[in-house]
């Protein structure tokens, strides 16, 4: 697979990258490049590999599923302009 000029510049346009005509050249050199490097990487034999999420092995943390307020109300109105009783206090904008 490789790209001509014209797949450049409609992938700069879709990315909304402002690609000027001197350097569609190198950039579908170096996309052709990254293609046949994915390409090679189909050639690999993978038997007998099995399939992994991360190099080392690792366990994922987990927490408790709980629902609770967390505790921490008064920190998260700390800095609103006013509260009461730990509630977000807004303006009335509907009569």
């Amino acid at each position: 697979m490789s790209v001509d000029a014209a797949t450049v510049k409609r992938v700069a346009h879709l990315a909304r990258i402002a690609v000027s005509d001197e350097d569609v050249p190198k950039l579908q050199s170096e996309l052709n490049a990254i293609l046949a490097f994915v390409e090679q990487l189909s050639e690999v034999n993978v038997d007998g590999v099995e399939p992994m999420t991360s190099v080392t092995p690792m366990a994922m943390k987990k927490r408790q599923d709980v629902v609770n307020d967390g505790d921490k109300a008064a920190i998260i109105v700390g800095n609103a302009p006013a509260t009461q009783d730990n509630y977000f206090l807004v303006p009335k904008v509907i009569e």
